[in-house]
């Protein structure tokens, strides 16, 4: 079968007033949050839930995936910078020998948003009486794995998060950054992956599982970091832990307790709800 690469220079920017601009990546959270907001509204109504829930659900999970996103790259994978930049771990800015410059936030980890999506749905649980928080876990998963996937196609019009090269004439040249050699479009295999799995979970949850509490997160943790650990086989290193543990890159270290986690939620014993 005969491949042929495609050389990619996308503008990271959709449209351009002034000094203000739309970029690609902000679109594809916009496009994540709007269509999950969707999705929890289906299912809030499908399952009788007063949507009066739903508005404070939409703060708390825009929060804390934006803010546990941005923390688990900066303490994950960026901390050698960062401590010496503290001001541009919550601000859109960066130090330049210029001045700060406002450049949108491109550091997020995809770890760090799942950190925070618990906590915040903790939190949110402490207004929230009328279910368990496994049966809002298990819930959010469908949104949430969508929006990933969205997020993934943000990261490939960002030309970063890229594959290794494939040394072959097949995969993506990514041009805007300097190179004439094709690289693996992992993000693109990565978004794929969790586009598949949101038919799984969309699907499971059609049936009686989802009356099974903590099926569908460990499902959701199991895929998720399994789609992740593979895929970071041939996606160039964005370091952070790999000088301590040489064995896997960072994302894969920070996959395996989710994976064994989800495992967990699975095959435990349940409550019927």
């Amino acid at each position: 079968m005969y491949f042929t690469k495609i050389d990619w220079a996308p503008s990271e920017t959709l449209f351009k007033i002034g000094s203000f601009g739309i970029h690609y990546y902000s679109l594809m959270f916009i496009i994540a949050f709007g269509l999950g907001y969707y999705i929890m509204k289906k299912i809030f109504i499908e399952e009788k839930i007063s949507l009066d829930y739903l508005e404070s659900l939409f703060v708390y999970m825009v929060l804390s995936i934006l803010l546990g996103a941005r923390l688990g790259d900066v303490f994950f994978y960026s901390w050698d910078y960062y401590q010496n930049h503290l001001l541009e771990i919550l601000l859109p800015i960066r130090d330049t020998p210029n001045g700060y410059i406002f450049t949108g936030f491109r550091g997020l980890a995809s770890h760090g948003a799942v950190i925070g999506t618990l906590i915040g749905l903790y939190l949110y649980k402490l207004k929230f009486k009328e279910k368990s928080i496994l049966w809002l876990l298990d819930r959010v998963t469908v949104p949430v794995i969508i929006g990933a996937s969205f997020v993934r196609l943000g990261n490939f019009f960002n030309s970063e998060i890229v594959g290794r090269y494939s040394h072959s004439n097949f995969g993506v040249v990514f041009l805007n950054r300097g190179e004439n050699l094709p690289r693996h479009p992992a993000q693109l295999y990565e978004a794929f992956g969790y586009l598949l799995l949101f038919f799984i979970l969309r699907k499971v949850y059609k049936t009686k599982k989802r009356n099974e509490e903590g099926y569908l997160i460990g499902l959701f943790f199991s895929g998720m970091f399994i789609i992740r650990f593979f895929i970071e086989f041939i996606k160039e290193s964005q370091g952070g832990l790999e000088e301590f543990l040489p064995l896997f890159s960072t994302g894969q270290w920070l996959s395996i307790p989710f994976i064994l986690l989800g495992g967990y939620f699975m095959f435990k014993k349940r409550k019927i709800a």
